[in-house]
This record gives structure tokens, sequence and C-alpha cells, in this order.
């Protein structure tokens, strides 16, 4: 009887943490509370895990021209690096490009995670020089020249002046 007893209690203590381990899904909270501390930003349930999880692996990295990997990228790059390990998206090498061929133009106020978020080139109005991907709460990351990947508020003066559009993925 006892036999019994112990093949019947541990079939039930493993059908117990098989149904907790579904409830809870695959989220790893330990990630997701790194990945916002290094965002500062608060992920909510419903939030986009992946892009966070793996944006905040980005911060940090310095800016370099032309470049897409961990050792140096440019916002281009960033970005492109960022969507195809997120979305499994291919995007064009620029950041016109990008705002041109691989997005729909979006009203900055219906901006969503996961969004590019595109601004201008001093020089010419309507060209895009610089991408970031929109994560929420007018927060955005992005590789900036003077400080690498980071995030940044688009209600700066100097975003609010560059703004161009925004841009969701096709």
């Amino acid at each position: 009887m006892s036999k019994h007893f112990t093949i019947i209690a541990v079939a039930c203590l493993a059908v117990m943490l098989t149904s907790c381990g579904a409830s809870r899904g695959t989220i790893d909270y330990t990630a997701l509370a790194r990945a916002g501390l290094r965002l500062g930003i608060d992920i909510d349930r419903d939030d986009d895990h992946r892009l966070y999880v793996t944006a905040s692996e980005w911060i940090g990295t310095p800016y370099k021209y032309g470049g897409t990997t961990q050792r140096g990228v440019d916002c281009s790059g960033f970005v492109r690096e960022l969507c195809r390990e997120v979305y499994g998206v291919e995007l064009s090498r620029t950041a016109d490009s990008q705002r041109k061929e691989d997005c729909r133009k979006v009203r900055r106020s219906k901006l969503d995670e996961g969004d590019l978020v595109f601004f201008k080139n001093a020089r010419k109005s309507r060209t895009a020089s610089h991408v970031g991907i929109y994560l929420k709460d007018n927060k955005f990351i992005h590789a900036s020249t003077s400080g690498g990947v980071i995030v940044s508020d688009l209600r700066e003066p100097y975003y609010d002046k560059t703004w161009l559009a925004g841009g969701r993925l096709k």
C-alpha cells in the first residue's frame, strides 16, 4: 500500500508542478526585473517582455558608425538587429529606408511598443537621419552618438524639435 501511495503522491506532485508552470508561462521575472531597472521602465504583465529583455541587453553598447554588433552599433544598425532578434523581421540598413520601405506611418499619439520613431536631419527636413524603437510612456531606445545605446524621452526638447514620424512595421 505504501508503494502505491508513494507513486500516487509523486504523480500528484508532478501534475501540480506542471500546472503551476503552465499558468505562469515562460515569464522570467528575474530577467524582466533586470530589464526594467536597466531601461528605467515599469514592465507590466501585458507588455512585450521579449522586446524589453532583449533591448535591455543592448544598454551601454558604444556608438560606432556602421556598426551592427554589441561591440559597437549605429542607430539604424541597432534597430535592424533588435527587430531581427525580437520580431524576426529583416529591415533596411538606413533610418530613411526603414521609414520609407519597412513601415506604415503612425501618429505620435498612437505609438505602440515596438513602433519605430524617426527624427529628421537638420539639413533635410523630410529625411530621417535617426531612428529608435518606442517602448512606452514616451520612452524609446536608440543608439546615440553621445551615449551609445540609451533610453530617451520623446518629450525632451531635442527630440520634440527633430521629430519626423512614427512607423509601424509592415
